[in-house]
């Protein structure tokens, strides 16, 4: 059964000075760095600036932290196997694209192109998946690959199929009320407006957390990352959890997709999102994943998009320089880094039969 802290080793527990032991506990909460970083964050931002606490700050963070946690808690599964996804801000775009493309010039009422998009989001899960147990390629090369044709697709599709990078007007066709009102509802609370991606935020958090330690699929996500040989050889369905997490980041990526369509009544095929397949993957070190996978935590992920909201909004709010930003995310994942090298050398330091 796998818990959620590191397992102990050298010499016995009563031998350690009470301190030591303390920390060694501290480190293996993967999402205790996140954590403390956002207290820290929040009381200097706040400090400097109590407009965060009150509820148009709140509703801002919350939105900005809700759309990376999405795709944060779904990369995150994929680092705890061992494996990386550069294409789920790709994905949230043309899938985004091929629904409005639906809607907008083959005359689709909304859901059945919901459906539609939905389907061919997981089939490049299922693509990107497939090469990568099959090839054994490198999942940062394959799907950075599936990235480049996906942003080369969507681009001149669109122009080929719409005439401009833009396709709108979306807001009058058969089944839209229902699908905004699933998608892109919100809630005003004295000046802030609270949106539902929010609620989907904490449904995915909470979805993902469950499915991590209370499932056999769960312990064949951390036995995939943690030792993928020994795993296959005791019969664990390494190819099958992979291809499966693969399909759960492309479908991420069409949620955000989603909600970003909704909301804004149409779709843009600019030069979609590598950054922000990197946020996702920086959200998802800071919330305390190995990079060389079979450790981490989904409620760690949600904590880190958190923080990087926080972080970003406050500097927002003290009038900063924007760029103070990227040194602070910069200073933030090095402090990860350097805190999941400590777990990584106790891990290794595990004896293993």
């Amino acid at each position: 059964m796998i818990t959620d802290r590191v397992p102990s080793f050298g010499a016995a527990q009563t031998d350690v000075p009470r301190g030591r032991r303390t920390a060694r506990r501290a480190l293996a909460r993967p999402s205790l760095p996140a954590l403390v970083g956002l207290v820290l964050a929040l009381g200097v931002f706040a400090a400097h600036d109590p407009a965060m606490l009150t509820w148009g700050g709140m509703a801002t963070v919350l939105d900005s932290a809700a759309l990376l946690g999405i795709g944060g808690v779904a990369v995150a599964l994929l680092l705890i196997a061992g494996q990386f996804d550069l294409s789920i801000g790709v994905v949230a775009v043309a899938s985004s694209l091929v629904t409005a493309l639906l809607v907008g010039n083959a005359g689709w009422s909304v859901w059945p192109a919901l459906l539609a998009s939905l389907a061919a989001a997981l089939a490049v899960g299922v693509v990107n998946g497939v090469l990568v147990v099959n090839t054994g390629l490198p999942s940062f090369l394959v799907t950075l690959s599936t990235y480049l044709i996906l942003q080369g697709t969507a681009q001149a599709g669109t122009h080929a199929l719409a005439g401009s990078a833009r396709v709108a007007g979306l807001d009058d066709a058969p089944g839209w009320a229902s699908a905004a009102a699933v998608f892109g509802a919100t809630h005003q609370v004295g000046e802030g407006r609270f949106r539902v991606s929010l609620l989907w935020w904490v449904g995915v958090t909470a979805l993902g957390a469950w499915v991590l330690w209370r499932t056999r699929f769960g312990n064949a996500v951390f036995a995939s990352g943690g030792a993928r040989r020994a795993a296959h050889e005791l019969g664990v369905p390494v190819r099958r959890t992979t291809v499966a997490l693969f399909c759960l980041t492309a479908t991420a990526g069409w949620l955000l997709g989603t909600l970003s369509l909704v909301r804004l009544g149409g779709v843009q095929a600019t030069t979609p999102g590598l950054i922000s397949a990197v946020d996702f993957i920086v959200v998802a070190v800071i919330g305390g994943c190995l990079l060389t996978g079979g450790f981490g935590s989904i409620i760690g992920a949600s904590l880190g998009a958190l923080l990087y909201a926080v972080s970003r909004e406050g500097i927002a709010l003290a009038g900063w320089d924007q760029r103070w930003f990227q040194a602070l995310l910069g200073v933030l994942l090095l402090m990860a880094l350097l805190a999941n090298g400590q777990v990584r050398r106790r891990l290794k330091a595990v004896p293993r039969s």
